[in-house]
């Protein structure tokens, strides 16, 4: 009874197992499969046909030597990989499938059913959910084959014959494609072309297999992602294409021009893989045996394994391109540089040879600015920029960086050095017409013979180039130091100001003080600019100012400030000092305009001290004696006395107030601020280090002397002391006149 319900039970499961293997090759938008269609039929027709057939070769029924036999015949076809996979799955079906009688039939079998796929020399049929590939040749008839077909005895009525001819029918059915054709499709399309099967859809911008061709789901997943290829080598050539063809109408740039290349030559190198592709997609795989025959060598594995690393690289090449689309020159440089950071060895190293082609332009505009002063820069990829300004604001607006073009692996400290190397020769050139630099140059290229050469460095060599800049930066500061110092004299320069500007010269100020007193109490507006001029001259050749350079001399000079209605001399009569070029870098219009507050200042404070030298001439007590008084009536003369004393008084205390005050100004504040300011200028290394520490030497006497924004009331407050003090020489110049007056007066008498 249980045998002849499993009879009953076996029928069912080969139909179930049918339907479930053809099932799985349904789109996934069909219909359930038919059990009453022609195609399921005939499958459970052949499947019952190959299941009733008696296989009864005459070989020992031994399933090990059958099994060693396989593993033997996988070895000598150079498949060890496939011989030791075969002899772990025969371990485990001998050790586990114990339902099973016949071990060593099935084994046969699959055995025959290979040997007779590989003999196949006509089309091969792509593999079905039943059973593997099956083809059939006409070998020689005495091996006991016919049409294909192994004659046994114990099948007289041949249906194995008949079963395999309706599977062969069969595949041919269900199997339109065969995997050359589908290797050679996807080939074409790995190179943006499309196949026979394989087209580009234009909405998803991928190579697919149309829903119309019927493929195995295992071999469209492959396709669809072998094709994957395609697409970025579509993006990446179409980049190339675009840049190209804007080149020149639109500025693509060096960088971009390189990178274009770089992409060419690694397509190049592309096309050549693809190439042996091709050749070995048409060739067979070779084999020892003459009598065994061999399917094409190249298979949709095998080309998932040779693209594996063109796969790679394409997609980063393309994630390059999208990023850098709108990028160019330093910012280019700068994206592709973030890529370059990546622990494959490979990815590193193709990143490292792309970078080296993108910066070999970049490197070589660095290396002829540090080196030449040149800045060619047509396309604007250079992180430094240049504008036309005047001689005297050359170095601080004549070149900047820009930082959106600075690529990410030059710091901006290096950045800085370069900004300013180059600027220094060109300050030389154009503002010191000098010519020495060159030579600085040529001993940095001798002592980086290699480095400094064209093309000597590049991208990865940032130490080679900071090394190369160092050495350039210190010989040509170096250089433009010593001329700022013993060329054009600016130590010399600087105490010039000092001596004139801010009143150091003290025989100097009190002759002109007193020369060109008398011409100032004048209005503003009649007072002549060249009598000014001649007096200051005059005052020169009177004091120890005569012996000074005849070039700092001659940039002294009278400058009479806009004055209003109303404005007396003192007012508006100042000195100046013309700073030629180069010098007017440092002591540019901004610079003397502090210069010249700070003069006004002093000067004030000059002339209160001048007047009250003045007035001490007429209040000394042995001008005027008590005995001019005698004649007048004691109440009177008692108070003229007293107003005489208190005078006095107020003179001793104005004058210690202003004393002091001249001593702070002169002393503490600006031979201090000029003695920091020597230290500091003998130990500047370049021209920024000297600007800064005259910026910091003029600040310090602006802020100590009173003159700065937080000290702007107390120096209001000083102005105003300033004028009361003028009053009181002016009402004290009265009274004394009137007693003088009184005394002659008396004395006539």
């Amino acid at each position: 009874m249980e045998e002849e319900e499993d009879q009953q039970k076996l029928p069912d499961l080969v139909k179930e197992l049918v339907h479930r293997l053809l099932s799985q090759n349904l789109p996934s938008n069909s219909p359930p499969l038919n059990p009453n269609s022609p195609e399921f039929r005939n499958s459970l027709r052949y499947a019952l046909r190959i299941l009733s057939s008696r296989l009864t070769p005459s070989v020992a029924p031994d399933a090990a030597a059958i099994a060693d036999s396989i593993k033997r015949r996988l070895a000598t076809h150079a498949r060890s990989a496939d011989a030791l996979s075969f002899a772990d799955l025969f371990s485990k079906f001998a050790s586990k499938a114990q339902s099973v009688n016949n071990k060593w039939a099935v084994i046969y079998l699959l055995k025959i059913i290979s040997e007779d796929r590989h003999k196949t020399a006509a089309i091969p049929a792509t593999t079905t959910p039943l059973l593997p590939n099956l083809a059939f040749s006409q070998p020689a008839s005495n091996n006991g084959w016919s049409n294909g077909v192994l004659l046994v005895s114990k099948d007289p009525e041949n249906r194995r014959e008949v079963a395999f001819r309706e599977f062969v029918n069969l595949v041919k059915e269900e199997n339109e494609v065969l995997e050359e054709v589908i290797v050679r499709d996807v080939l074409y399309a790995c190179q943006g072309v499309d196949g026979r099967f394989v087209k580009f859809e234009s909405d998803s911008k991928r190579y697919v297999i149309p829903d119309s061709v019927r493929v195995p789901r295992a071999t469209r997943s492959m396709v669809h992602n072998l094709c994957e290829l395609g697409g970025l080598f579509r993006k990446v050539s179409g980049y190339i294409s675009q840049s190209m063809d804007r080149f020149p109408n639109e500025d693509v740039g060096t960088v971009g021009q390189a990178f274009c290349s770089a992409l060419q030559d690694e397509l190049s190198e592309y096309y050549k893989l693809l190439a042996v592709l091709e050749a070995q997609a048409s060739n067979p795989i070779p084999l020892v045996s003459e009598s065994a025959s061999s399917g094409n060598y190249l298979s949709l594995r095998r080309l998932a394994v040779w693209l594996a690393e063109p796969m790679v690289k394409m997609r980063l090449m393309a994630d390059l391109v999208e990023k850098c689309r709108v990028l160019r020159g330093g910012a280019m440089a700068g994206a592709i540089h973030l890529h370059a950071q990546h622990g494959d060895p490979m990815v590193h190293e193709f990143m490292r040879r792309l970078l080296q082609r993108v910066c070999s332009s970049l490197f070589e505009m660095v290396r002829r600015w540090v080196l030449e002063g040149e800045l060619e820069d047509i396309f604007s990829e250079f992180f430094i920029v240049g504008q036309p300004v005047k001689a005297e604001s050359l170095w601080r607006e004549g070149y900047r960086l820009h930082h959106a073009m600075l690529p990410s692996f030059i710091p901006p400290s290096l950045a800085q050095r370069i900004l300013r190397t180059g600027k220094s020769i060109n300050f030389l050139r154009v503002c010191c017409e000098d010519r020495g630099w060159a030579d600085a140059a040529t001993e940095v290229i001798t002592d980086n013979e290699v480095t400094a050469r064209r093309g000597g460095f590049g991208y990865g060599e940032t130490d080679t180039l900071e090394l190369l800049v160092d050495k350039a930066a210190k010989r040509i500061d170096k250089h433009l130091l010593d001329v700022i110092f013993k060329r054009y004299k600016f130590k010399e320069h600087c105490l010039a100001i000092k001596q004139y500007l801010l009143l150091g010269q003290g025989d100097f100020v009190q002759y002109l003080m007193d020369i060109v007193g008398p011409d100032l109490s004048e209005p503003a507006n009649t007072i002549s600019s060249f009598k000014l001029s001649g007096l200051l001259e005059t005052a020169i050749r009177a004091s120890n100012a005569q012996y000074e350079d005849p070039d700092i001399l001659d940039r002294l000079r009278v400058k009479m400030m806009p004055h209003e209605s109303g404005d007396r001399g003192w007012d508006v009569f100042s000195l100046e000092y013309d700073a030629r070029v180069p010098l007017d870098t440092v002591f540019t219009e901004s610079v003397m305009a502090r210069y010249l507050r700070i003069f006004n200042f002093l000067w004030k404070l000059k002339r209160v001290e001048h007047a009250l030298t003045g007035a001490w001439k007429t209040m000394k007590p042995n001008c005027i004696t008590s005995n001019s008084f005698t004649r007048l009536q004691h109440a009177v003369k008692m108070q003229l006395v007293s107003t005489l004393r208190r005078c006095q008084v107020l003179w001793v205390e104005i004058n210690h107030f202003i004393s002091n005050l001249q001593y702070y100004i002169m002393f503490e504040v600006l031979e201090i601020s000029w003695s920091n300011f020597l230290a500091e200028i003998e130990v500047a290394k370049d021209l920024d280090d000297l600007l800064a520490a005259h910026e910091k030497y003029l600040h310090s006497i602006v802020e100590k002397s009173l003159l700065g924004d937080l000290s702007q009331s107390l120096y209001k407050s000083l102005l105003v002391i300033f004028d009361l003090i003028l009053r009181f020489r002016s009402r004290a110049d009265r009274l004394y006149e009137g007693i003088h007056e009184l005394q002659a007066r008396y004395s006539s008498f």
